[in-house]
């Protein structure tokens, strides 16, 4: 992290401005030596007018901001170059940081800086990122909880408690003769235990309502072909996304489109209509629908209301038995035929696709199932990725060690070594014990120039 690095930090293609950003302690003077300004003199924290000069040649008219470490995103020297938004612009001015001893900055390098500077966490880190690609009024609330520090605040909250009871065991360890010294109780250790399960259980379930509310919830559309799924799909997104005709077997691939439900984004997935078929084309299709199923958050399985139930109707309900699904039975316009009394137990919502009847019911419905206008009224504190979520479980599981220890009435400083392992595991979910592989991975799925 010795050298300079410089990338593009707005989205390449023509626009009104363009931010080239660098970072590093030859930052000024490499930009100092293409711009008509003396920047070594500037004050830090300011932004100054001049042009970008090429061997006496006006490249660009642009703004400067200078912006002198510690008191940087990096905590390094850090130059903003807002240029005019010209891609041929933008890219020669980088061309000349190049030529002048900058480096080309890897994906999320800036992040990765300022995390192993010591500027933020990592959790911060990965809430800048999905901050950057949030896509509805919730998932930036909770990206913005993130990088304010409020879920690391309420990690390491849990991590001083352990630590302080760790410190007052090995004192009552090495120094018994000490009278002021707090002695720990095995009442004691059942009480941190207590809360212990509370407070990293609380965080596991509410990161389902974190995980919701970043990634969207994965809605499948299944049913036998000309059930009206394209239709349902094409209602409910308000666009003609799918083709819909009279046909059975029109839609041979998934289709996908996307709305927001009470602030959460719904991934919609109309599949191939569900039948035995020698077409292999649709039998492609129909297989690919059914291997979707597993990674469905929620299942929207569509008959028709002028219908008895076929052998693959039940099949399809047989198959999704366990996801949260609701039935939506279409054609309510037609005269019903459907056996209603097979579906006595399910969620059901009865609609016209082709006069977009009751459509709102099927949202509201959604809602429903997901809490989603209780989510909306929450303080999005939560964890919200799989990394986090899976170091969460694992806290859990070391801690269930003391309460098995405690059953089996075993030596005070014996709990000392679970207590240590937990704090190592919550130090891993903020980033102050890591693995470089894992960080350099991390950070390569961030943007370019950020």
């Amino acid at each position: 992290m010795n050298d300079t690095i410089c990338a593009i930090s707005t989205a390449i293609g023509i626009g009104a401005i363009s931010i080239i950003r660098v970072s590093g302690n030859e930052s000024i003077n490499i930009v100092d030596k293409i711009f008509d300004k003396n920047l070594k003199m500037i004050k830090s924290h300011t932004i100054n007018y001049g042009h970008i000069i090429d061997n006496n040649e006006i490249i660009d008219e642009v703004m400067v901001s200078v912006m002198k470490s510690p008191k940087t995103f990096t905590k390094e020297d850090i130059v903003e170059i807002n240029c005019h938004g010209a891609i041929s612009t933008t890219n020669k001015i980088l061309e000349l940081l190049l030529d002048n001893g900058a480096r080309l900055a890897e994906p999320g390098e800036f992040t990765k800086r300022a995390f192993l500077n010591g500027r933020i966490d990592l959790i911060e880190a990965e809430s800048i990122m999905d901050l950057i690609e949030s896509k509805t009024e919730n998932s930036r609330k909770l990206s913005m909880n993130g990088i304010e520090g409020k879920i690391s605040n309420l990690i390491r909250e849990i991590i001083d408690k352990l630590v302080m009871l760790n410190a007052n065991i090995e004192v009552n360890i090495d120094y018994p003769e000490y009278e002021d010294i707090e002695i720990i109780t095995k009442s004691q250790i059942k009480e941190i235990s207590k809360y212990l399960k509370e407070e990293l259980s609380k965080l596991l379930k509410e990161s389902k309502d974190g995980t919701i509310i970043k990634e969207g919830i994965n809605t499948l559309i299944l049913g036998k072909p000309n059930v009206g799924k394209s239709s349902i799909l094409n209602n409910l997104i308000d666009e003609e996304k799918a083709i819909v005709t009279d046909i059975a077997g029109t839609t041979r691939d998934i289709v996908e489109g996307e709305i927001r439900v009470n602030g959460v984004m719904l991934n919609i997935i109309d599949t191939a209509g569900i039948r035995n078929t020698n077409d292999v084309v649709e039998k492609i299709g129909v297989e690919k629908s059914i291997g979707l199923i597993d990674k469905a958050d929620l299942v929207i399985i569509v008959f028709n209301n002028n219908e008895k139930l076929s052998k693959e109707d039940y099949d399809l309900l047989e198959k999704t038995k366990k996801k949260k699904r609701i039935i939506v039975i279409n054609k309510i316009d037609l005269k019903r035929n459907i056996n209603i009394e097979d579906l006595k137990d399910e969620k059901i919502i009865e609609i016209s696709a082709l006069k977009k009847k009751d459509i709102e019911n099927l949202k509201k419905e959604i809602s429903n199932i997901f809490n989603l206008e209780e989510l909306n009224n929450k303080d999005f504190t939560y964890l919200s990725n799989a990394r986090q979520i899976s170091l969460v479980k694992k806290a859990i599981k070391v801690a269930k060690n003391l309460e098995d220890s405690l059953e089996k009435d075993v030596p005070i400083d014996m709990f000392e070594i679970d207590i240590k392992e937990i704090c190592e595991i919550l130090n891993e979910i903020i980033g102050e014990n890591y693995d470089e592989k894992l960080i350099d991975t991390l950070f390569s799925n961030f943007c370019l120039g950020k």
